[in-house]
């Protein structure tokens, strides 16, 4: 990783040259050891992919819930307020309302 990014990828990684010294590594070792690590970065890449979309998923998710968290928040201060607004008074006045709407009265 380079910066937080990743900088190899399993192509580069198969076409990466290498000099050839006298004195150095068996070819065909080399070459087997890569293959190796090629395919567990190629897995590697999946699963990052992968656990990225999981990830934006349940970022959005979460800002859904939020988001259903503020307003069920906001309904009960709402009802809260109207609760404490109501007194005796605004009682017997819906009362005598809707016995006039019943009894077929006109209202005052």
């Amino acid at each position: 990783m380079c910066d937080g990014k990743i900088v190899l990828t399993p192509q580069t990684i198969l076409e990466q040259p290498f000099k050839v010294d006298a004195r150095g590594y068996r070819m065909q070792e080399v070459d087997k050891f890569l293959d190796i690590v090629i395919r567990d970065y190629q897995v590697y890449d999946i699963e990052l992919k992968r656990l990225k979309k999981e990830n934006k998923i349940m970022n959005d998710e979460n800002l859904q819930l939020k988001q259903e968290l503020r307003n069920l928040r906001l309904s009960i201060d709402t009802l809260k307020k109207e609760e404490k607004g109501i007194t005796n008074v605004d009682l017997l006045r819906r009362i005598s309302q809707l016995e006039n709407i019943v009894l077929g009265r006109e209202e005052n």
